[in-house]
């Protein structure tokens, strides 16, 4: 039973953190300094907000150090392999005007479109995964602070009257394995916290809020490890699950990203949109050529996140997709799931530098070097895409960074530059930014340390 004692602990704890993240975002400065890294490799170290000006030349390399991580609706919900929202609000501000239209065709979970929304430019985020687009659209809408409040606490008081009834079975989904992810006393919290929502007379926005900060618990309140590329139970972890915990973090949850949201609304302007597609996807734009002013993003990495299979317990919980995942999978740029009858052969792209690679990989891995040629047609087919709706003189900008596939370095990087100048984009400059930190645990060898980020310009 959750009583109205833990609520006002929750509430305090809340408070707290609150406090603590304001007076870090008051005691930030921007600060540039020369530093070396483990390599002693000179890299220049940016703390805070990137000036605009800021000088780059082909080849720097620079630490970016960010505080916003969890700002405005930033906050709302881990997701894996994320931007940090300076950088692409220094793309965005350096690169276009007000009410220019941004795209990314990668969005993920919206920084790109938080951050243009919040710098008075359009915005379109395409992502091909439906739990993307839920979770964008809830981090770039505007509620009603009123609206907001009562509904919160209407939502805190119920969680005080959490009982056991027959009718929560119609709100506990059917999908493999779910009684191993969950303890039994968990999956009737869960439910009973998504019809608390359900039953609420609100607004479409506000209920898919209220489910996105119910999908931000359940990884933590399964049995899965929180940390991990897959949805795995690893039970040397000794992860502690017990009776209410669904509740009182729930609880705690909604309290820190009402917080969130209300700084957010503060600061959303009039007249800019922001377009979230849902019959979309980056190698198919549904767009008219020269339509964008500007393109941003940070594509999959190849052989690294499982999107589908890092949110999979969310996806089912909010009954997005049912039964297996696979189709879903398929649809993505970077996707493991490919078969036999595809990779059985080698496959070449047409570089020698990049078919070199592909070819070793499919000497000791026939499967990963398919994996690899299928990202890269993927992404050539993106680049002409962007390309087609960029308008003359426009940029694309590419942020991302190498990894190992069996051994070999894959320097994703410098293939997309290849394929971006063979298919008629100019390459303006290139840089790297240093990674101090990974949300996802991914093997040590696969580890990226480096992402590089790649300013393309249409002529």
């Amino acid at each position: 039973m959750v009583t109205t004692s833990t609520i006002e602990q929750i509430k305090e704890k809340v408070a707290k953190k609150n406090i603590i993240f304001q007076r870090k975002l008051e005691k930030r400065l921007i600060n540039i300094t020369e530093i070396s890294n483990d390599f002693g490799e000179t890299l220049t170290r940016v703390d805070g907000e990137i000036p605009v000006d800021l000088k780059v030349n082909k080849g720097d390399r620079f630490l970016f150090i960010s505080y916003e991580q969890t700002r405005y609706t930033h906050g709302i919900h881990k997701y894996p392999a994320k931007f940090f929202p300076e950088l692409p609000r220094w793309l965005i501000k350096k690169y276009t005007n007000e009410y220019d239209i941004v795209l990314d065709p990668f969005g993920g979970s919206a920084t790109t479109s938080i951050e243009a929304l919040l710098n008075r430019r359009n915005s379109i985020s395409v992502d091909i995964d439906p739990f993307a687009q839920f979770l964008a659209k809830v981090k770039t809408t505007k509620l009603n602070n009123e609206e907001l409040e009562i509904f919160t606490n209407i939502l805190i008081k119920k969680i005080t009257e959490f009982r056991i009834s027959k009718d929560l079975e119609n709100f506990i989904p059917e999908f493999p394995y779910r009684d191993n992810w969950f303890n039994k006393d968990i999956i009737y919290e869960l439910a009973y916290i998504k019809k608390s929502i359900y039953e609420l007379n609100i607004s479409k926005e506000l209920q898919n809020f209220f489910l996105a900060t119910f999908s931000s618990i359940i990884r933590a309140v399964s049995n899965a490890d929180n940390n991990c590329t897959r949805t795995v139970i690893r039970k040397r972890l000794n992860k502690q699950i017990y009776p209410t915990l669904a509740l009182t973090k729930f609880v705690e949850n909604l309290l820190l990203y009402k917080s969130r949201i209300e700084e957010f609304n503060k600061y959303v302007p009039e007249n800019v949109f922001v377009e979230i597609p849902t019959d979309c996807d980056a190698r198919e734009l549904k767009y008219s050529e020269n339509f964008f002013d500007f393109a941003i993003t940070s594509p999959p990495y190849v052989n690294a996140v499982d999107y589908p299979r890092t949110h999979q317990l969310e996806i089912y919980w909010l009954e997005l997709e049912k039964g297996s995942l696979t189709p879903l999978k398929k649809k993505h740029v970077g996707t493991e799931s490919v078969s036999i009858n595809q990779y059985k052969k080698l496959h070449y792209i047409g570089i020698d530098e990049v078919d070199r690679v592909i070819e070793n990989i499919y000497n000791v891995d026939k499967r990963r070097a398919y994996i690899a040629y299928k990202f890269l047609i993927d992404m050539e087919k993106n680049l002409k895409e962007v390309y087609r709706t960029l308008k003359n003189g426009s940029r694309y900008v590419i942020v991302i960074g190498n990894n190992k596939i069996r051994g070999f370095t894959f320097e994703s990087w410098k293939y997309l530059i290849y394929l971006a100048e063979k298919n008629n984009f100019k390459l303006e400059t290139y840089f790297g930014s240093e990674i101090i930190k990974h949300f996802i645990k991914i093997k040590r060898d696969e580890r990226i340390n480096t992402d590089w980020v790649i300013i393309l310009r249409k002529p």
